[in-house]
């Protein structure tokens, strides 16, 4: 690949099932799916339809039972086992719709994880970690554990997990679905801010149409396939065919 093709993601004819003859269920039949660099990718489309799913696949968490994936150019399934850890802990980071967030460490150490992994030492990961915290309005609650977070409060540090080490690719699974309006609002501009850089792309997995201003392109998701994409209330260009971080954030939760 060239190093000026724009494209951040590729997924081409992605087929993926779950069992085996008469348990078998075909949930991804044929994806083909673009996202830029530079880009805010909204993914929408009815419950069931494939959509986390597909960008468990995206990230390496599945495997295809058919076609290709490539990030910036490197196809993960082709990559020794050792490589693919390496190139998802610096160029990934993933939001999940349950959160993952690790019960025995506080919030500033939850977000702090992927710097700890990389070797940063652990004061510097966790002051990184409690200012982006502070920027989602949760300066107060870093210290605090999981268990003493509302579920907003939760998805906050389960985001600012996924941004602090600047990954390449950020991916969301319903990132505002446990937020109150004027949250959801600030979250998001803190990813729409992380994909206006030039190597960077985001993609959104949402039902939340409160946020739908947000995207570059929505691409919209119907029984295992991308039906159609169309530019986003942001977007300045249509997308090609295919077959600033606020200063406060509003300490409100849901």
């Amino acid at each position: 690949m060239s190093t000026d093709d724009p494209t951040a993601v590729r997924c081409t004819g992605i087929r993926k099932h779950f069992g085996e003859d008469d348990a078998r269920v075909e949930v991804l039949r044929g994806v083909d799916y673009l996202v830029r660099r530079g880009e805010l990718s909204f993914l929408v489309g009815p419950s069931g339809c494939g959509k986390t799913t597909l960008i468990s696949v995206i990230a390496g968490l599945l495997g295809t039972s058919a076609g290709e994936v490539s990030l910036f150019g490197r196809n993960l399934a082709t990559m020794p086992a050792d490589e693919r850890v390496l190139f998802r802990r610096s160029h990934l980071g993933f939001v999940f719709q349950q959160y993952n967030l690790l019960q025995a460490l506080t919030a500033a150490e939850n977000a702090a994880v992927p710097l700890l992994a990389a070797g940063m030492r652990r004061r510097e990961a966790v002051d990184r970690a409690r200012a982006l915290l502070d920027r989602l309005g949760l300066g107060a609650r870093t210290g605090a554990y999981p268990r003493q977070l509302s579920g907003g409060q939760q998805q906050r540090v389960a985001l600012a997990r996924a941004l602090v080490h600047e990954p390449r690719l950020v991916i969301c699974d319903e990132p505002t679905a446990a937020l109150d309006h004027a949250t959801g609002e600030a979250v998001m501009e803190l990813l729409a801010s992380s994909a206006v850089h030039p190597e960077r792309a985001v993609i959104v997995v949402t039902h939340d149409n409160r946020v739908f201003h947000f995207a570059d392109v929505i691409a919209h998701m119907d029984d295992g396939r991308i039906v159609r994409s169309e530019a986003g209330p942001k977007g300045s260009t249509p997308p090609p065919p295919t077959p600033c971080v606020p200063s406060c954030i509003s300490a409100s939760s849901a």
